[in-house]
């Protein structure tokens, strides 16, 4: 990989308690990566998945939402749900222009919507603390 540098955060998804729950790294501008370079981070990030956000126009987003691609360690998944609750809750904390109650994840497997809930009056977008509760509609199995 060239010499180049990418941001990344890591959440505990599915608790309220630091260190603990499903642990999630998430690229927050994967722009310029490759389907090999993913891996590779997703491999020393050495997680059960890391995901990778590609911004795009605001425009588009609004019509596509957010272009996401999730990895594990071997592979890349078109779907996995604390990747996706974990990468939409960061989203979500991270764009203050926005009063939008829901991020809509633009994956592999189609578009997945998340919507949020403060669970209390202490609840703030520009935290990722566990006072918000994130639900999302996955889409219906086929066979």
């Amino acid at each position: 990989m060239p010499d180049r540098t990418y941001e990344f955060v890591q959440l505990d998804v599915f608790t309220q308690t630091p260190l603990t729950g499903n642990a999630l790294a998430v690229f927050t501008d994967a722009r310029g990566l490759n389907d090999d370079e993913m891996r590779a981070l997703a491999r020393e990030m050495n997680l059960s998945e890391t995901t990778f956000v590609f911004p795009r126009d605001p425009a588009i987003e609004a019509k596509e939402g957010k272009k996401v691609r999730i990895f594990t360690v071997a592979e890349e998944l078109p779907f996995a749900g604390h990747p996706t609750l974990g990468t939409a809750l960061h989203l979500y904390a991270s764009e203050s222009a926005s009063n939008s109650k829901e991020v809509t994840l633009d994956l592999k497997a189609g578009k997945i919507p998340v919507r949020f809930t403060a669970k209390s009056e202490n609840a703030g977008r520009k935290r990722v603390d566990g006072q918000v509760f994130g639900e999302m509609r996955q889409r219906d199995p086929e066979s």
